[in-house]
Formats: structure tokens, C-alpha cells, sequence
């Protein structure tokens, strides 16, 4: 389904929740209310602006006695998604987002992420699948990194565990061109990225991805993820926590010059293993 598409589909999902909603008496707060969300939140579903998890859309289902209409509609937007399940609406919020932080605690995130770069990283964890798939795959991680070269794009925040430096992921020229592609963007100012070094030890949030979004008229989210399932966080004292945790990430990180120095390194590195100049 064309982006378009799924934002007209999601805009349909809102405005029949609001005829419903208010078919049934109730009010946005009142609704929030039944299905454990705010009232705000409510009103940003109708709006299309945010997407409910699937819970939620079970739980709306349950209280406007829908016939299960939401639930379905969710699943089937989901699942037309071109993002696994759990990243699915993660990857929505990122393209409205004012801001972006990530933590990468193995490899380089998406939005950095160079075709072969993701090819291999695809054929690594799907060994089995066809070239048509993985090639999808490819296509729509380099498609989410166009909001990097619009005038209004997020800004982006990146943390790099150093281990990502370390780990090879394809042939050593694809290292390569991934760490020269990071460093461009750094150079140009169109991304932020600090290394957190080793020598940091043990720091929160090294079991898994961390992601904090914010926006201009929608209160932040935080997103987590590990193998095979994700979390996007909404509940403020849970988003409070996050940001606490990625602060603390960010105070044990080098300076964006030393981790600039670092990356460029480790491309040299790599260039010695293929013997070229």
C-alpha cells in the first residue's frame, strides 16, 4: 500500500471513530478514559495523526460495541505496512517527528544505513528468504532516510555503541562505505553522533535499541526494541524514564569531534584489510 494510500486509510480509521464515539454520547476524555488512553490521544486517532496499537483498537471495539471494525482495520493497515509489526508504527511517528534519538547498541541504525549495508544485514537475520524480499527490505530502510534531506526534517540524534564499529557487517568495503556514509552526514551537519566507547562499561539500555521521538503538536514517545518485538511508549512516566536513560547514555559518550575521529578510524581499518589505498 502507497503512502498515500495508508494515510487516507488511517484518515478514514480516525473520522469513523469519531462517528461512533460520538454516535455512543461519549466524549474524547470519556472514551480515553474506557480504553486507558488520554482524551488528547483520542483526538489525535481521529486526526490521523497518531495510529493505536492493537490493544487499544480491541479495546475502543469493546466499549463502542463496533463489531470488531476498528481491530480489523488496524490489522490489515498493519500488515500492508512494508515494516515488521512491532516497528510498524514506530516508523509512522518517525516521519512526523520534530526530533529524533537513537541509541544503537550493535549495528547502525536505519536511517544511517547504506544499501549494502542493510543487504547484509537482511540476509543475515532472514537466511532463507528470497532476493525479492530482501531487496523490499533494503528499498524501504533507504526510503525512511529521505526525511534526512528535507528542509523540514527531524533532527537526529545518534548514539553508537562502540561494538557497532567492531562488528562487521557484509564484506569489509561495505564497512567502508557505511562508516564513510556516517561521517558525511556528521561532517555536513545533517546528523549528530557520539560513540559511546567501551572503556564506558556497562551502561543502561545495552539490551536493546532505545529511540525517543518528539513533535510539535503530540507529546514525546519512546521506543524500545529487542529481537523479534518493540514497544512504543506513551505513558509520561515511562517517556521520562527513557529520556533519563538516553541522558545518561549521552553524558558517557565521547564528544561528537572524538567520536567523528573514531568512525573515520575504524573505515581505516577496514580499508587495511582489503589492501586498498
Amino acid at each position: 500500500m502507497a503512502n498515500g494510500s495508508r494515510q487516507a486509510a488511517w484518515e478514514f480509521f480516525g473520522a469513523e471513530l469519531r462517528r461512533r464515539r460520538e454516535d455512543a454520547g461519549l466524549t474524547q476524555s470519556s472514551l480515553g478514559l474506557q480504553v486507558f488512553v488520554s482524551g488528547a490521544y483520542i483526538g489525535q486517532f481521529e486526526q490521523a495523526i497518531r495510529k493505536p496499537q492493537l490493544d487499544v483498537a480491541q479495546r475502543i471495539d469493546e466499549i463502542l460495541q463496533s463489531d470488531g471494525i476498528f481491530e480489523r482495520m488496524c490489522r490489515k493497515l498493519i500488515n500492508d505496512s512494508r515494516y515488521a509489526e512491532y516497528f510498524a508504527q514506530a516508523a509512522e511517528l518517525e516521519a512526523l517527528a520534530t526530533r529524533v534519538c537513537d541509541f544503537a547498541p550493535a549495528v547502525v541504525p536505519g536511517l544511517l544505513q547504506t544499501a549494502p549495508y542493510a543487504r547484509a544485514l537482511t540476509v543475515a537475520t532472514n537466511p532463507y528468504a528470497s532476493d525479492e524480499y530482501v531487496e523490499e527490505k533494503v528499498q524501504a530502510r533507504l526510503e525512511r532516510a529521505h526525511i534526512l534531506k528535507d528542509p523540514d526534517r527531524p533532527k537526529l540524534w545518534v548514539i553508537l555503541h562502540e561494538h557497532v564499529l567492531c562488528m562487521q557487517v557484509g564484506e569489509p568495503a561495505d564497512m567502508i562505505q557505511q562508516f564513510q556514509h556516517v561521517t558525511a552526514l556528521m561532517r555536513t551537519r545533517r546528523v549528530l553522533v557520539q560513540v559511546l566507547p567501551f572503556s564506558a562499561g556497562p551502561s543502561p539500555a545495552l539490551h536493546g535499541t532505545l529511540r525517543l521521538m518528539e513533535f510539535d503538536d503530540a507529546p514525546p514517545t519512546a521506543y524500545t526494541e529487542a529481537v523479534f518485538s518493540g514497544n512504543l511508549l506513551d505513558d509520561p512516566a515511562m517517556v521520562k524514564r527513557a529520556q533519563e536513560t538516553y541522558d545518561l547514555l549521552r553524558a558517557a559518550a565521547l564528544s561528537p569531534e572524538a567520536s567523528l575521529a573514531l568512525i573515520a578510524s575504524a573505515a581505516e581499518d577496514y580499508r587495511q584489510c582489503t589492501g586498498s589505498t
